[in-house]
């Protein structure tokens, strides 16, 4: 299973997508709990089938999982926190009117009130024409118990207002965590076990599909790869069906998320262990947190050249729709612009031609060659114990590195312009007290990192390069 997928058999794979994509039907845009289609008035979004199931699925979904917020200062809504449950409202309500209908939350996101923002905006409307997808999220030791994680499973239908899920994932089933006894680091697989297998859980979610509680049952992978082959291999077994299964996908993890991180595998590998058996992908971080919707100059000029019209953005977008066998793409659309960008994007999906593959493996090879950190800001790391905002500081380490302010020579001409925009926009953008010199390596965080990265170890290197900064080149 760790043979990757070459680009040969790839192709093969996107020809056939190809030709699929030019004679499906696209005004499709949404399906009752039978799977019958039903047209929506104006909407060209291009959709999808499951084979397991048959909805009919768009090929955009909805990530509830970066939802607006109220400006601050704003009296909190008394069931929804800072989240601004009247702009949630319309862009769902825009989402809708133009074909989109899979909406995917997690009882953690939006420090746990994405489910009830998404249910108050979601049961406005009939349940029929849209898709929930939610999580079992039970990362915290304590909740590893069947009883605690059927109780997170009954909150959600609550918080969901409805009495069954359409897609219900074990969530991020390669994620480290501590023994609750020992308190020592346990392996992804070993997490995997205790949380979803040796407990009953997933025998108990198949009876709850059997019920009707749950229309399609699944998983989400990050991390440990050996718990992406047990649940592959309790798949060939008989013992569990998959009926879709959430993987990241883009164009830089195409081929460079094994040399990202060193302990991941790349995206081609877990596509096509999922195209070979016919499981549905749900597609995530198809922009890598943002990374790739904010590319440096010098590659957003080579995208430009090639496609003038097209937004930088999109060709990610296009990249992780086209491959057959994807059966949605999550985004986590804050603001009304990029849903709008994102359905425009996929109204209909231009699919990705042999020519666009090897040009975007290039762009990919040269933003690899930045050496970024490959954090998506998902937040999983969070709350530090020591107050240390990582996203934040990775962010600007990032954007610093696509900038071209990251000083590496005190003789160079730019020296001092980059080192007043490093030092500078980093006490802008995160306070002192929760910069990277306060970590102390307690190595809490990394374990729950999505991307395996040794997180200690990259905010001590930032830690050490800034105070060099400081140290160098007198006043700012």
């Amino acid at each position: 299973m760790n043979k990757p997928l070459s680009r040969r058999n790839f192709l093969k794979y996107l020809a056939g997508t190809t030709a699929t994509a030019a004679t499906a039907p696209v005004l499709l845009s949404s399906c009752g709990r039978s799977g019958e289609a039903r047209n929506r008035a104006g909407s060209s979004m291009t959709t999808r089938i499951n084979p397991n199931s048959g909805d009919v699925v768009s090929l955009l979904g909805y990530g509830m999982m970066r939802l607006p917020e109220l400006p601050k200062g704003t009296p909190d809504a008394p069931q929804t926190g800072p989240f601004d449950q009247d702009m949630i409202n319309r862009q769902v309500d825009y989402a809708l009117e133009h074909g989109v209908n899979y909406f995917d939350t997690s009882p953690v996101y939006c420090r746990g009130l994405s489910e009830r923002c998404t249910g108050i905006a979601l049961s406005r409307h009939p349940r029929e024409s849209y898709f929930i997808a939610t999580k079992l999220s039970n990362f915290d030791n304590r909740q590893w118990t069947l009883e605690a994680s059927q109780a997170m499973f009954e909150n959600s239908l609550k918080e969901l207002q409805t009495d069954y899920i359409d897609y219900l994932l074990l969530h991020s089933t390669g994620g480290g965590g501590r023994d609750p006894e020992t308190g020592e680091n346990l392996s992804g697989l070993d997490v995997c076990q205790r949380r979803f297998i040796d407990n009953g859980l997933t025998d108990w979610l198949v009876e709850q599909k059997k019920a009707g509680r749950i229309r399609n049952l699944g998983f989400s992978w990050h991390g440990d790869y050996r718990a992406f082959e047990l649940l592959m291999r309790l798949h060939d077994e008989g013992r569990y069906h998959w009926d879709f299964v959430q993987i990241e996908l883009n164009y830089l993890d195409w081929f460079y998320a094994n040399e990202i991180n060193g302990s991941n595998v790349d995206a081609v590998t877990l596509y096509g262990e999922l195209h070979k058996r016919g499981i549905p992908a749900v597609i995530m971080e198809p922009l890598l947190g943002g990374r790739l919707a904010s590319v440096n100059d010098n590659i957003a000029a080579e995208l430009k050249q090639r496609d003038p019209e097209a937004t930088i953005a999109s060709w990610a977008f296009r990249f992780a729709g086209t491959p057959e066998g994807v059966l949605t793409v999550l985004s986590g659309m804050t603001f009304m612009e990029h849903l709008q960008e994102n359905v425009a994007t996929y109204s209909p999906l231009q699919p990705i031609s042999e020519e666009d593959h090897e040009f975007l493996m290039h762009i990919a090879e040269e933003i690899f060659g930045q050496k970024e950190i490959p954090c998506t800001a998902c937040q999983y790391c969070m709350p530090c114990p020591y107050g240390i905002d990582i996203p934040a500081v990775f962010a600007h380490y990032n954007r610093c590195i696509r900038e071209g302010n990251t000083p590496q020579s005190s003789g160079s001409p730019t020296y001092r312009r980059q080192r007043r925009a490093f030092l500078v926009g980093y006490d802008r953008r995160v306070p002192r007290l929760r910069q990277a010199d306060h970590c102390i390596g307690c190595n809490q965080c990394a374990v729950h990192c999505p991307q395996q990265i040794r997180i200690p170890r990259e905010l001590q290197r930032i830690s050490a390069y800034t105070e060099q900064l400081r140290r160098e080149g007198g006043p700012l």
